[in-house]
């Protein structure tokens, strides 16, 4: 990590001095302190190249130059924290500071990632044909249709690399081109994404056997249609825990049946229960496999991951479930994506932008 301290300027240090301070710092930024060290502002190398650029002079003051108001920490915040801060505000630099104001550090966005950087691959499921949401899908994939005017796989993609998952597989066949055309290899978004392209559809298992390498580690199966705010470091956490072939996610669903219920015995009727509501834990959509799995999945014919956990089951190897309590919805039909579309900035307000 590099040495804070040499980020310090003072509010009467003149423009170059500031740019010599960046420079040593090697972090893009300069923070202006009083004599106590309590921030007054910052400055950036590109505020000072927006200064030059409109041939101001360099030997002036940097006060008026600094932000008197920048985004901050206290250092004893989490990294995911900071992290989803300075990625909802855009920022590459984030101050420490204490109660009092005085500085106490000072992070990076490059830091905070690498620190968090995972080895497990994430299997995105995005190659569906989403006949219920036409004409929507008419000319877009349903995993590209936006919520919150970004793509759906983008706020999952995003939501992944909060908990430090960077390797992705996009498994594609409808219009699978316009996926690649948003993504590309990753890179804007700080991301690793590889391409698995379906002749056929194979379903969600099927596709697994089309990835170009088995993967070292446990690693994530995801519908490219989901959207949740699900820990996915707990999720990790808990399958390396419980050590089974297969962990999968469930959710609560709950049944309102709008007449009365008549149990019956024989010629009698036992029971009526008026409008009851049923609940059942209901498939989620997301999974951990160990790497073992791939081994295991039909080649050449379309398979589900339901298949697979019942292939599973009736070799006695017994997958684990862990619940959802977090927010989560299936983007099915047309009232599931107006649903979510009308949630989405109060749930996802610190999705970060790429």
């Amino acid at each position: 990590m590099k040495d804070w301290h040499n980020t310090l300027a003072a509010p009467q240090d003149t423009i170059l001095s500031a740019l010599a301070t960046i420079d040593r710092g090697a972090m893009q930024i300069a923070l202006v302190v009083d004599q106590d060290q309590r921030l007054l502002g910052l400055v950036t190398d590109g505020d000072i190249r927006k200064h030059i650029l409109k041939g101001a002079a360099l030997d002036g003051p940097i006060a008026p130059l600094m932000n008197t108001d920048p985004v901050v920490a206290s250092p004893a915040e989490g990294r995911t924290e900071m992290l989803a801060r300075m990625r909802a505000r855009g920022i590459h630099q984030l101050p420490l500071v204490d109660a009092s104001r005085r500085v106490a550090g000072l992070v990076t966005l490059d830091e905070l990632l690498e620190a968090e950087r995972q080895p497990n691959m994430v299997v995105l499921m995005a190659g569906g044909m989403g006949s219920r949401l036409r004409p929507l899908t008419a000319n877009t994939p349903k995993p590209m249709l936006r919520i919150g005017e970004r793509p759906i796989l983008e706020t999952i993609l995003m939501q992944f690399m909060e908990y430090g998952f960077h390797r992705f597989a996009i498994t594609m066949h409808y219009l699978g081109h316009k996926i690649v055309e948003h993504f590309g290899d990753g890179s804007r978004f700080g991301a690793e994404i590889t391409y698995v392209r379906e002749t056929e559809p194979l379903g969600t298992a099927g596709a697994l056997s089309l990835l170009p390498e088995r993967p070292e580690h446990p690693f994530f199966v995801m519908n490219g249609d989901v959207l949740t705010k699900l820990n996915f470091g707990n999720l990790m956490a808990f399958h390396r825990d419980c050590r089974p072939p297969v962990t999968m996610c469930v959710r609560e669903h709950s049944v309102t049946v709008p007449y009365g219920v008549a149990e019956i015995e024989g010629d009698h009727l036992k029971t009526l229960i008026e409008k009851p509501t049923y609940r059942h834990m209901v498939n989620a959509g997301i999974y951990v496999c160990n790497p073992e799995i791939v081994d295991i999945v039909p080649r050449g014919r379309p398979s589900t991951m339901v298949d697979l956990v019942h292939m599973l089951m009736k070799r006695q190897q017994r997958p684990a479930v862990f619940p959802v309590q977090e927010y989560w919805v299936d983007i099915g039909q047309h009232s599931d994506l107006a649903r979510a579309d009308a949630e989405f900035d109060e749930v996802f307000a610190e999705v970060p932008q790429p």
